[in-house]
């Protein structure tokens, strides 16, 4: 990706018209409304526009140092909104449910003050899976739901990766359930927070595990059993167990050692545990 990017400007229809008068740009950015995440350069919320609730995400620039510190580990700095923008279109055209964009611009050539905005339709009543399969070690699901949810993440994973894309962020809660579809007896999981997303053809084995290790990581505590992780491995890699087992076992035990690192961490960081010798 060139760091000289052009500005850009694009509004579902209506939207402009919800906006306040005079620079479309400018409105965007300058939109408040309900804070849910307020990160250095970046700032989530939801906001109203004629009646109707949206999420904007607004980018601010990362600055210099940020983006010498990536590229000096090799990483591709994220500048804005648009690696989100374009997968969101990636999503939809592999047939995952995702946020839907309304509204996406940027403005500055200069990558580390360039500003920009996606604005999405709120997704209503959402629950993330995380906060979901919190209490499944104590209080298991029904059987039927929690292999509909494997099958669910599974199927998510295993398309993303087969299309050259890594989430960078996948985490159990990145995915949310649609609250009113699962009283219905249905299951709509959207994946969310594509920020970070890596599109690519094909993505590394590298990249792949850490997507595998991050989401093992944060399925560690919702009570999972050996035979449930098996079946997810079948799942993802559609071919059978034994050949997954038996061709991969170098790969998924990197899976597991990187989410077992990821573990301790989170423990010494977040619970207080004394840190390790490593």
């Amino acid at each position: 990706m060139s760091f000289l990017l052009k500005s850009q400007l694009w509004l579902a229809e209506g939207i402009a018209q919800a906006l306040p008068p005079g620079d479309a740009f400018e409105a965007a950015m300058a939109l408040r409304g309900e804070l849910f995440r307020d990160m250095p350069g970046r700032k989530t919320m939801r906001v109203w526009l004629g009646g109707r609730a949206y999420f904007i995400k607004q980018h601010f620039g990362v600055g210099w140092v940020e983006i010498l510190k990536n590229l000096a580990s090799g990483k591709m700095p994220i500048l804005g909104a648009d690696t989100e923008w374009q997968a969101i279109h990636r999503l939809h055209a592999l047939g995952i449910s995702t946020m839907t964009a309304v509204g996406f611009g940027s403005r500055g050539l200069n990558p580390a003050t360039r500003r920009s905005f996606l604005l999405t339709e709120d997704l209503g009543n959402i629950i993330s899976l995380e906060d979901f399969c919190r209490d499944w070690a104590t209080n298991p699901p029904p059987l039927h739901l929690k292999r509909q949810l494997l099958a669910a993440v599974a199927h998510i994973a295993r398309t993303l990766h087969e299309n050259g894309l890594n989430h960078r962020d996948f985490y159990l809660c990145h995915f949310c359930l649609d609250a009113q579809r699962l009283a219905a007896g249905e299951v709509c999981l959207y994946l969310l927070d594509l920020h970070r997303m890596g599109i690519r053809r094909p993505i590394s084995p590298a990249a792949r595990m850490k997507d595998m290790a991050a989401l093992y990581f944060s399925a560690m505590d919702i009570g999972l059993s050996m035979r449930d992780c098996l079946r997810f491995l079948r799942l993802y890699r559609s071919r059978a167990l034994r050949e997954v087992l038996v061709r991969e076992a170098a790969f998924w035990q990197q899976v597991s050692q990187r989410a077992d690192m990821l573990y301790v961490k989170y423990q010494e960081r977040f619970v207080g545990l004394p840190k390790t010798k490593r």
